[in-house]
C-alpha cells in the first residue's frame, strides 16, 4: 500500500484541519506557476496585497493550491539552487491570515521539528507521524508562527482534531505571504526537522510517489 491508496480507502478517518471546514465553496485555487506570471516584479508587500485580494475576490476565506507547480518565484532564492534548480512545488499551499489555527487531521506524535530561519525556507516546521491500517506515513507543516513550536518533544503524542500550530508572519515564516505548506511524506529519508518541499525535475518521479496530493486532507 501507499499513501495515495491509503487516503482513497480510508478518508473517512481524516477530520478536518481548519476551521470553518474549506470546501470547494470557500477556496479558490491559488496559481504560482511560472507560467502565469502573476506576480513578477511585484514586492512583498504587493505579493501579499494581491494574494488576499484574490481571495476576498473570490468571496472565499483560502487560496489553495500549488501541487507539483513549476516556480520561477524560487530562482532569486540561494536555497533552491546548485548543481540543478529546484524548481517543482511537491505540497499543497494555503493562503489564510497568519495566526489562523491548524488542527492535526488524524492521531500522530511529532516526528520532529524546528525553525528553519533561512530566507526561503520553511521557518517554523513541525513533521507528525502517523499510523493507519498498520500503514506509517507522516504529514509536513511549515511556514507556521514560532509560538507553534512551544512544548514540543519528537515523540509528544497529538490528538486527532487537536490545535497543533498557527500560521506564521513575514519574516519569521521563512520570509513568505502567510499560508500553510501541507505535505505527506510516506519514507522520511532519515530527514529530522526537515523535508524537501521544492525538488528538482529530475527527480519528480520519486517525489510523486513519496509526497502524493494532499489537497483531499484540506478541501473536504
Amino acid at each position: 500500500m501507499n499513501i495515495a491508496d491509503l487516503l482513497k480507502t480510508h478518508r473517512n478517518a481524516f477530520v478536518p484541519m481548519f476551521e470553518p471546514v474549506l470546501t470547494a465553496e470557500n477556496s479558490v485555487y491559488m496559481e504560482l506557476s511560472s507560467a502565469s506570471n502573476t506576480f513578477e516584479g511585484l514586492s512583498e508587500t504587493e505579493i501579499d496585497a494581491e494574494v488576499f485580494n484574490r481571495i476576498d475576490k473570490a468571496g472565499a476565506i483560502a487560496g489553495v493550491g500549488g501541487y507539483l507547480e513549476n516556480r520561477s518565484v524560487y530562482r532569486d532564492t540561494e536555497l533552491f539552487q546548485g548543481d540543478e534548480e529546484r524548481c517543482i512545488h511537491i505540497g499543497v499551499d494555503v493562503f489564510m491570515p497568519a495566526g489562523t489555527p491548524i488542527f492535526a487531521p488524524l492521531e500522530a506524535e511529532v516526528q520532529s521539528f524546528a525553525n528553519r530561519q533561512v530566507s526561503g525556507d520553511y521557518g517554523p516546521v513541525i513533521i507528525l507521524r502517523h499510523r493507519l491500517a498498520d500503514f506509517e506515513f507522516h504529514s509536513l507543516y511549515g511556514h507556521l508562527a514560532e509560538a507553534s513550536l512551544d512544548g514540543l518533544y519528537d515523540g509528544k503524542p497529538v490528538a486527532s482534531g487537536e490545535k497543533i500550530a498557527e500560521i506564521g508572519p513575514r519574516p519569521v515564516n521563512g520570509n513568505w505571504t502567510p499560508h500553510l505548506h501541507f505535505q505527506l511524506v510516506q519514507d522520511m529519508q532519515d530527514y529530522h526537522g526537515d523535508y524537501p518541499g521544492v525538488v528538482r525535475p529530475a527527480d519528480l518521479e520519486f517525489f510523486k510517489r513519496n509526497c502524493p496530493d494532499p489537497s483531499m486532507l484540506i478541501i473536504t
